[in-house]
């Protein structure tokens, strides 16, 4: 395995249907390995709106079973590219089950693995426990061709634990799909600090572990919903390195592909020098597990 190679993420507004979504992101896609990416992530949920701002039964016709559309023409692109590409998508496991899950492509069009999202929100427009039985494959590492991936989704970024139970298996890089954004009501008085709050948790991820960490974001107003001033997602996608330094920023607001480079030697420099898994106290953390620790 190389000790450097390219990741991207590319933030796209994805207001459509189905059908237009799937060739947005294919074409998004090509031109991130065009321009040199190895490794590639899309947004959340990428194939429709956020639908999640309502609780409406109908748009579990969204779902897809496992390795049907998305994965066939993901699959097809990766081995035509030679690139892995992580594909958020709504997961009809059977009729009552589904999931918020991605694939992770591998540059043969295989499936070097599945994710389901562990931890599901449930706050005003963001209605995820409605639709998504929590993940059941817990935090996994996926070796790929190009380097060892961990991913996770979305409200899965708020939470320490998650990134260092992937990081502890070996992860180089943390993926994060994502869709996220403001209320437009309280922007004015709270975006600032909701939008710094993302970012800072997930730089913290990476100095905690010694990690790439790669979030890709959408944008645009979705507000599809009769009576409701919908989600202004905010994009923002980033990529960080090891100490939490920002190496790609998006904007708020315009369609893009971040890219940097994961080097493996920084990070094993970085990880000697800040040695956290070392000195991990593992014999004083088994209350970590509990609801509350009581006393």
């Amino acid at each position: 395995m190389k000790r450097k190679y390219s990741i991207a993420v590319v933030q796209l507004n994805l207001n459509d249907s189905p059908t237009n979504n799937l060739a947005k992101c294919k074409d998004w896609v090509i031109k991130a390995a065009n321009q040199g990416a190895e490794v590639i992530c899309l947004p959340e949920l990428y194939s429709s709106h956020y639908f999640c701002q309502s609780e409406d039964v109908d748009n579990f016709d969204l779902a897809e079973p496992l390795y049907s559309t998305s994965f066939l023409a993901f699959s097809e692109l990766a081995k035509k590219l030679g690139v892995v590409i992580i594909v958020p998508f709504f997961e009809k496991r059977m009729a009552g089950i589904y999931h918020n899950s991605a694939y992770i492509i591998d540059t043969d069009g295989t499936e070097a693995g599945l994710y389901r999202k562990m931890h599901i929100p449930d706050d005003p427009h963001f209605y995820e426990k409605f639709y998504f039985t929590p993940g059941d494959l817990g935090f996994k590492t996926i070796p790929t061709k190009k380097g060892k991936i961990g991913t996770l989704i979305c409200w899965d970024q708020w939470y320490p634990e998650a990134a260092r139970m992937t990081a502890l298996q070996g992860a180089e890089v943390l993926f994060y799909p994502t869709a996220i954004g403001w209320h437009p009501g309280e922007k004015a008085e709270f975006g600032t600090n909701q939008h710094g709050a993302w970012m800072n948790v997930m730089k913290g991820h990476a100095v905690a572990n010694g990690i790439y960490v790669a979030a890709a974001n959408r944008i645009g107003l979705e507000k599809y919903l009769p009576n409701t001033q919908g989600i202004e997602f905010w994009g923002a996608s980033f990529i960080a390195g090891p100490q939490g330094e920002i190496l790609a920023q998006a904007s708020h607001d315009k369609e893009e592909i971040l890219m940097a480079e994961v080097n493996l030697d920084l990070q094993d420099n970085v990880r000697q020098n800040w040695p956290f898994f070392r000195d991990r106290r593992i014999d004083f953390y088994g209350d970590i597990t509990k609801r509350a620790i009581d006393k």
